[in-house]
């Protein structure tokens, strides 16, 4: 078994694909209408969806906006330098919510993007050895 992927809701499906590629620097790998459920699903990601997990973006016809809730916590990215990518992503227009530093009560350097719709991403850095 394996994950394939996680779903967002979207309140505007085109800024979320503009903010997840051109910010993020994932990529669109498919994308489809169903008009008889009026909504449509976009899934993105770094790698292929049969080598690692996707993001699905779920955006139903109609619908502009989503209460966040208090069970959602974030995404988890992990990058080469967690410092190189806020200062990348802030130069795209991201949304920087906590600066690159160590964890608290931990030594691990971590960072949080804000994406359009609030939701949460953070940004790890890659363990050295592992």
């Amino acid at each position: 078994m394996r994950i394939l992927h996680t779903m967002l809701r979207v309140g505007d499906l085109e800024r979320s694909i503009a903010f997840y590629t051109e910010v993020m620097g994932m990529r669109l790998m498919r994308r489809k209408d169903y008009p008889d459920g009026e909504f449509t699903l976009a899934f993105l990601g770094y790698q292929d969806e049969s080598e690692a997990t996707a993001l699905e973006l779920t955006h139903n016809w109609g619908v502009t906006h989503y209460e966040m809730g208090n069970a959602y916590g974030h995404l988890a990215l992990e990058v080469d330098d967690v410092y190189a990518a806020v200062d990348a992503i802030r130069a795209r227009g991201g949304k920087i919510i906590r600066e690159a530093g160590a964890m608290n009560a931990g030594s691990t350097i971590i960072a949080f993007v804000e994406d359009p719709d609030g939701y949460h991403i953070e940004l790890l850095a890659a363990k050295v050895g592992v």
